[in-house]
């Protein structure tokens, strides 16, 4: 990891997961180095090996109060560096490096790494959203159930010497197989209460669509709502069925309870639960209690929305 200098803070701090990136024969570091330099753009490039590094790298970065900083990796890397920065007026520069990179794509941030340098350019700022589940941020969703004891087991796999995608089959095999329900008490401003015994809660950032092959993706990331979806009281084949009837666009075949709020308390049976941020799983104390914080974070977006602003 390169050492930080004691000059005043750069225009532009790129702080990278050097375990992610296209290019096993360049480290990212230099592959992001030399693309900013191509556009005679000052960058410092740092890169870290672990979540804890991560942090570490963001908060050195704040504290130099530069005008942009990067986050080069997946959804976590993405949620670790934003967290650090939101509330702050330093705007968010995404290089999607990562599997599945759904901040990115919802805010039409290109894939391609040489692209999305250029979005960091000559993009817009736009203020989007962000979750928070007792103090911790998300940017895409937060669930309990069933989610986090798949992320659960297939790092216990990951663990074992299994790939990343054997150990997410069996997790998944694993999780079915061990089919559970939780029994949770939701309280939302704006949405009343209601019990439920369900097998998971997802708790979006915003409206998720929940039908069609744009499942799973939002249009807008500025709306000001958590979105909250709870399935209902099935077994493992029925869920399984209702997942495929909701991609393949069979209207009314989703029977998911899903409403808006601005703030939501989930209480469980247990003292502490299982909670997933972006990806990431954390053990929690019950209640849970969620907020949307909006227009939180400036990040740089090559969509053109209201309120963008040239940089």
């Amino acid at each position: 990891m390169p050492s930080p200098s004691q000059s005043p803070g750069p225009s532009i701090i790129c702080i990278l997961n050097d375990a992610a990136g296209p290019d096993a024969k360049k480290k990212p570091s230099d592959q992001v180095a030399e693309m900013f330099a191509a556009r005679s753009v000052g960058a410092h490039v740092w890169s870290a090996r672990s979540g804890a590094e991560l942090s570490d790298l963001a908060r050195k970065a704040v504290a130099r109060e530069p005008d942009i900083v990067v986050a080069g990796g997946g959804d976590g890397t993405i949620n670790c560096v934003s967290s650090a920065l939101v509330g702050t007026d330093i705007a968010l520069g995404v290089l999607p490096m990562g599997t599945l990179n759904h901040f990115a794509k919802d805010l039409a941030i290109p894939l391609s790494l040489e692209d999305a340098v250029e979005t960091i350019v000559q993009g817009k700022i736009a203020r989007v959203d962000a979750g928070e589940v007792n103090g911790r941020l998300f940017l895409n969703n937060s669930s309990l159930g069933l989610y986090p004891r798949l992320v659960r087991e297939r790092e216990r796999l990951q663990g074992g010497g299994s790939s990343k995608t054997i150990a997410f089959l069996r997790a998944t095999g694993w999780v079915f197989f061990r089919y559970s329900h939780i029994h949770v008490r939701l309280e939302a401003k704006g949405a009343g209460t209601r019990s439920r015994a369900t097998p998971f809660v997802f708790v979006g950032n915003n409206q998720y669509r929940t039908e069609g092959w744009m499942i799973g993706t939002r249009e807008r990331m500025d709306a000001g709502q958590l979105w909250l979806y709870i399935a209902p009281f099935k077994g493992p084949g029925e869920l399984a069925r209702m997942a495929l009837s909701a991609v393949f666009g069979r209207r009314g075949a989703n029977r998911v309870e899903s409403f808006a709020a601005t703030e939501c308390l989930i209480e469980t049976r247990r003292k502490s639960v299982d909670v997933a941020t972006d990806g990431e799983v954390t053990r929690m104390a019950s209640p849970l209690r969620y907020r949307i914080r909006a227009g939180a974070l400036k990040v740089i977006t090559a969509r053109h929305a209201s309120g963008d602003q040239d940089h």
